[in-house]
């Protein structure tokens, strides 16, 4: 671990400004040259190295500089007020001139830091809704204003005191499109800021993780469906804390070595919240207390899931679903996709190929188990597109996303004629779409949403008529977009309205108010515990829909990735999750399908799903071992059911954790840190899956104390202060271990949860 020097000498302070490890970027947009930067009033040296690789600053922020001054200070008992004034000209865009700092005592164990235009007011997310409140009494932390504008939030133990949060307003860029902000880190051991596909903990070389929700594969180090500015640091010790930046708006997060983390945002507001912890758990605990504690699942949703992509037909789908029940394989729900609809219009379906579905749902609830569909935006259908009653009734509610002209915005998703996208801000959207939801639950009645798509997607790249996005966002795009890729790229254009705001403002929590309307649906609809899956996601989300990790591929790399992704999740406070088991692209080899359901029984959500045009891969399909294999791991997980819906319970209530990574239990053992390919239940059971090929044992890092084998074959182990083991694990085992002392609540299992 890397811990940030207390004490810097001028030879250290010059060596860490040398080598580049102290320089906050003064000119992040491309092209910066010598003069451009002198003019910013910042310093200007080439580095020995990383600069081929255009990582470290040639332009960076000097102790002296004096973008913004502070000239005015109120300090009250609940907060302190700071009012900075421009100096120096960013050169970035067009800068506030005059900025309200707002140091707020949220909480006995948080902190807010508001920072916002004095002269007008800007755009703020509606989602999640954070309560405007403050705490005068006894705090865990103690925060410094000092007269040049640094804010540190501090921690003090008998060990000493020490900033967890630092940051210099005078370095603050507070344009019109572009804000920046850097805050130094205790440690470089840093988990969050996502949805991205890697490693749990990240890496601080000079990584951009950019935040801006985007339909496409998972792919290493590319922003995914899903946009979380939260991030969870381990200190000395094992004492945490967290940071959660409330903003919409594109965002990137520049992790560098000093250790220290810069965010930018292409718009809205600096609202960050800082939560002192000290635990790991406590740091999320906090974080789901601003943004929402976890939605309540019903207990059959923990049960296994079984879809695909292509079916194709009804007797496929009844096929599919009797041949793994006949083979044994517990089974809760079935699903179906796009494949099921109407010429891929949503909330239809297709009475030739899906003929008999309202009579096959009756069928799947006789047998006690339930029936899922997938959800996706409103289709234009050009042959009947007044017959075709959600657009029509759209159309007549005035509800559509509508260009930067006034008319309704035409994309393309699924369908073969083009796409319109429901305005989730609008006032009367959620009398429409529970009245979608409703005329749909009388023809078929589902049980749960799968909303997908929801990025929003858009399979036309400016797609407006043929015209394309207004020129001005091609002309006057904001001053840097990181990453280099067009904002509306395979979405919805910038400039777009909705009834909120532009676009611009909304487009990361589209599928979050989409996920609200939802679930008050099918809570008007059913009367009942709602499940939603959701592919997009943004904090707080996980009050109304769970997620799962979108378009994986049949690897053994995805597979080993689906374990951070799903601990990621868990610090998001969106404990329903899981990936596709056996992969959603390509084909899966009987090997990795079966060690995929060996992790995947033990996902939170656990589904089996892939794309049309690849293998089946429903246990059954796949043959006798993946039949052998996904029926004991599956049958393992039914009869913990118990214990896993208790963790849900303490998870909706106190904002626990469910899936949980070896750190939060164990944070004062540096050995946990790192790992992200086992994983635990709560506090007590840990899970050792074996992901890579050809392998018939795990290494397994057994932490602090007592554990005992599952498997029922006695072993115990004790460690002192933990350990690496080399544990048998044949096809057909997943080394699970219980925590000495425990009390795991369990059933039988039995082909659903209905039974038991």
């Amino acid at each position: 671990m890397k811990m940030l020097p207390e004490f810097r000498d001028t030879f250290f302070l010059f060596s860490f400004l040398w080598i580049g490890v102290e320089r906050f970027d003064c000119h992040p947009e491309p092209g910066a040259t010598r003069d451009a930067c002198l003019n910013r009033g910042c310093c200007w040296s080439p580095s020995r190295d990383g600069v081929e690789h255009g990582r470290v600053p040639l332009c960076y922020f000097g102790r002296d500089h004096d973008g913004y001054q502070v000239v005015n200070t109120r300090t009250l008992n609940d907060r302190v007020s700071l009012r900075l004034k421009r100096r120096t000209p960013s050169g970035v865009d067009a800068d506030v001139q005059e900025v309200d700092v707002d140091v707020i005592y949220y909480d006995r164990d948080t902190v807010r830091i508001r920072i916002t235009d004095a002269g007008k007011k800007r755009f703020v997310p509606p989602v999640p809704r954070i309560p405007f409140r403050s705490f005068a009494g006894v705090r865990d932390y103690s925060v410094n204003v000092s007269p040049s504008g640094a804010i540190s939030v501090n921690r003090s133990t008998a060990h000493g005191t020490w900033s967890i949060f630092h940051t210099d307003l005078s370095r603050l860029v507070f344009t019109n499109r572009f804000l920046q902000l850097s805050t130094l880190l205790p440690s470089d051991v840093l988990y969050g800021l996502g949805q991205h596909w890697g490693p749990l903990r990240r890496s601080l070389n000079w990584t951009s993780q950019i935040l801006f929700n985007r339909d496409r594969p998972v792919t290493a180090s590319q922003n995914l469906y899903g946009s979380h500015p939260f991030y969870l640091v381990v200190e000395q010790g094992g004492l945490s804390h967290g940071v959660f930046l409330h903003n919409s708006n594109f965002m990137e997060a520049l992790l560098q070595p000093t250790p220290a983390v810069t965010f930018r945002a292409l718009g809205g507001v600096f609202d960050f919240f800082v939560f002192v912890g000290p635990t790991p758990s406590k740091v999320v605990q906090q974080y789901q207390r601003v943004v929402g504690f976890p939605a309540m699942p019903p207990y059959w949703s923990l049960g296994f899931h079984l879809c695909r992509y292509g079916y194709e037909s009804l007797n496929n789908t009844r096929a599919v679903m009797q041949n793994n029940i006949l083979d044994g394989i517990p089974l809760d729900a079935q699903w179906n996709d796009i494949d099921s609809m109407e010429r891929r219009n949503g909330f239809t379906y297709d009475t030739e190929a899906f003929a008999g579905l309202p009579e096959f749902v009756r069928e799947v609830h006789a047998g006690g188990r339930r029936y899922i569909l997938i959800f996706v935006n409103v289709y234009r259908d050009e042959s009947s597109a007044t017959s075709y009653s959600s657009l029509f009734l759209n159309v007549q509610m005035d509800i559509f996303v509508k260009n930067s002209a006034g008319d309704i915005k035409y994309g393309k998703v699924w369908n073969e004629d083009s796409s319109v996208f429901p305005d989730f801000s609008h006032p009367l959207a959620g009398k429409y779409w529970t009245k979608q939801f409703r005329s749909f639950h009388e023809a078929i009645p589902f049980d749960g949403a799968w909303i997908d798509m929801n990025e929003p997607a858009n399979f036309e790249n400016f797609h407006e008529g043929g015209t394309g996005c207004p020129s001005e966002e091609v002309t006057n795009p904001p001053p840097y977009v990181p990453g280099g890729e067009e904002l509306s790229t395979k979405t919805l254009c910038m400039s777009d309205q909705h009834h909120l705001s532009k676009h611009y403002d909304l487009h990361n929590v589209y599928a979050h108010l989409e996920a609200i309307l939802t679930y008050r649906a099918l809570v008007d609809i059913r009367g009942k515990r709602p499940f939603i899956i959701s592919r997009s996601t943004s904090p707080g989300q996980g009050a109304w829909s769970g997620q799962w990790s979108g378009d994986t591929s049949s690897s053994w790399h995805d597979l080993r990735r689906s374990v951070p992704s799903m601990l990621s999740f868990s610090l998001y406070g969106i404990p329903m999750t899981g990936s596709d088991i056996c992969g959603f692209f390509e084909d899966a080899t009987e090997e990795m399908c079966a060690r995929w359901f060996e992790l995947g029984a033990f996902y939170p959500f656990s589904r089996s799903h892939n794309m049309n045009g690849s293998r089946d891969q429903d246990p059954h399909s796949m043959g006798p071992t993946v039949v052998e294999v996904a029926k004991h791991a599956l049958q393992l997980r039914y009869t913990l059911l118990p214990y896993l819906y208790t963790l849900f319970h303490r998870s909706h209530v106190y904002g626990e954790t469910v899936a949980r990574p070896l750190f939060f239990e164990f944070p004062e053992d540096p050995n946990t840190y790192d790992i992200d390919e086992q994983f635990l239940w709560g506090s007590s059971l840990l899970f050792n899956p074996v992901l890579y090929e050809n392998r018939s044992s795990v290494r397994t890092y057994i932490p602090k104390g007592v554990w005992y084998d599952l498997n029922a074959n006695g072993k115990v182990y004790s460690e002192a202060n933990g350990g690496f083991h080399l544990l048998e694990a044949p096809l057909r085992t997943m080394q699970v271990l219980v925590r000495g002392g425990s009390i795991i609540p369990c059933q039988l299992p039995a082909a659903t949860t209905e039974i038991r």
